[in-house]
């Protein structure tokens, strides 16, 4: 039986295809002052400079970056962080992506096999789609954004 795709937070990402392709952040833009959120706000422009009340709008993010920090998760980080005890730990990799065109910083993990070792601040990277957590007695797969190298294969 496959899982049902669910995204962990809804409206923070789009799959509109099959394994990931065409996967994209989403956030929204400020029509008055033209600042773009991630993650997306949808009551009120952030930025204080901000001349008026903006409409909001949904835009999807450049799907491409650079490596702006990295670093690795070697241990099971302590509650509310749920895991299960018995399920020996593995290591992860978090990654600080500059957006190309908004030139935000997003946060992500990369995508599994991709370590520290295989990342350079500058770097090139994709956003892509990945499952964070299955569940198998709901038949759910949460779904979450990943970095990797440009050019990779997911």
């Amino acid at each position: 039986m496959e899982s049902a795709r669910t995204p962990v937070v809804s409206g923070w990402f789009t799959e509109d295809g099959p394994d990931g392709a065409g996967f994209r952040l989403l956030g929204t833009r400020c029509s008055a002052c033209a600042a773009v959120f991630f993650p997306r706000e949808d009551a009120y422009c952030r930025n204080p400079h901000c001349p008026g009340d903006g409409l909001l709008a949904e835009v999807p993010l450049s799907p491409r970056g650079r490596v702006w920090s990295f670093t690795d998760g070697r241990y099971r980080p302590p509650a509310p962080y749920v895991s299960d005890p018995d399920a020996p730990w593995e290591p992860y990799t978090l990654v600080a992506v500059e957006l190309e065109a908004e030139g935000m910083v997003v946060l992500g993990q990369t995508v599994p096999g991709v370590t520290v070792a295989d990342l350079a601040v500058g770097m090139e990277v994709e956003v892509v789609g990945g499952v964070l957590n299955e569940d198998p007695q709901t038949g759910t797969a949460w779904t979450t954004w990943r970095f990797r190298p440009a050019g990779g294969s997911a």
